[in-house]
């Protein structure tokens, strides 16, 4: 992991400035001498940069993004507790910030990134792309710099969070409040609360066809020891080893953000913007965008298109589903260079 620092101060889309901004980040691979083989995936909601580590089954040598191949970016989102400036960071006064780190937006993340990029001095993507909040900086990033852009890939994600993401992550963040200790301002502050939240979400990941294979009921299981019971409790503890709650809260918010029409006169028009070839992956059972809200890429984005993938594990398809991420993959980018 590499950490570059801001000199100056960073301005987010609030107005509000942050100081000393750093932005934690991998690399694969070598940059060619044209500059034309870069490709940037954008991390999810709790991931890391170390996108070899967690996409395994995309990148790596031999695999759709290939460092022997491309010069593969992946950079920690602002607001995050994997290196990059947030909550458990230090504010100008030498203090944590904690609950009074500032609320930021889909588009701060992409601005603090655009840095990042210039600071590598990269002049073109050839290729952008992440799943879930990951594609949200990918579409956004395809309007901030649409001539940088050559290639976007949008998965299991959309143009906008809509009402029923919000609703869910308000419901979460509900639980973080209640946990009273998230405003005792302590790195493991509101961490009980995370745990309640981490698990509702896994429910709007998942779906109820994933729970029946994976936590099966029998007919004689105690009451007390239902797999579906110990399965929830696991993956709040799991994520409680990992995260802490004022990141946690802090990115929800952030993903609320999302609207690439925002003060761009709606959707339609802040769409036109993208001049990238354009593709998007859909998974049928997701339930946190389904087909309705999917349909807003191919309606909108200049020349994109929208294939649909099957999963049996919901909106976790794209952590997942590799075989068919890849074949959809390669056959969108197989007449560009170096794919």
């Amino acid at each position: 992991m590499k950490i570059f620092r801001l000199k100056k101060d960073f301005t987010l889309e609030s107005g509000k400035k942050l100081s000393g901004v750093e932005i934690a980040y991998h690399t694969y691979g070598e940059i060619n001498s044209t500059g034309d083989n870069v490709v940037w995936i954008c991390h999810a909601l709790t991931a890391n940069s170390d996108v070899a580590d967690w996409w395994s089954g995309l990148v790596g040598t031999g695999k759709v993004f290939d460092p022997e191949k491309h010069f593969i970016v992946c950079a920690n989102v602002l607001g995050s507790c994997y290196g990059t400036t947030g909550p458990l960071s230090k504010n100008e006064n030498g203090n944590t910030w904690y609950q009074d780190f500032p609320d930021i937006t889909i588009r701060d993340m992409v601005n603090a990134h655009i840095e990042l990029r210039k600071h590598l001095a990269i002049k073109k993507i050839q290729v952008i792309t992440g799943g879930s909040i990951g594609s949200f900086q990918s579409v956004e990033w395809a309007i901030m710099e649409p001539e940088l852009i050559g290639n976007l890939i949008i998965i299991a994600g959309g143009v906008m969070a809509t009402p029923w993401n919000i609703a869910l992550n308000e419901t979460q963040r509900m639980a973080i409040r209640a946990d009273k200790s998230f405003f005792e301002n302590n790195p493991l502050g509101g961490i009980e609360g995370m745990k309640a939240a981490r698990a509702m979400a896994l429910l709007s990941y998942r779906n109820a066809k994933a729970y029946n294979i994976t936590q099966p009921r029998l007919p004689d299981d105690d009451s007390e020891n239902l797999k579906a019971v110990s399965y929830q409790q696991y993956q709040g503890e799991k994520l409680a080893q990992r995260f802490n709650a004022y990141s946690y809260y802090v990115l929800s918010k952030a993903f609320d953000s999302h609207h690439v029409g925002r003060n761009r006169g709606g959707l339609k028009t802040a769409l036109l913007k993208i001049k990238a070839r354009t593709l998007g992956i859909a998974i049928d059972t997701d339930m946190l965008f389904p087909k309705e809200d999917q349909m807003l890429i191919e309606k909108f984005i200049p020349n994109a298109i929208l294939h649909r993938i099957h999963s049996d594990y919901g909106h976790d398809g794209f952590l997942l589903e590799y075989d068919a991420l890849t074949k959809e993959i390669k056959d969108f980018l197989k007449a560009q260079p170096y794919f």
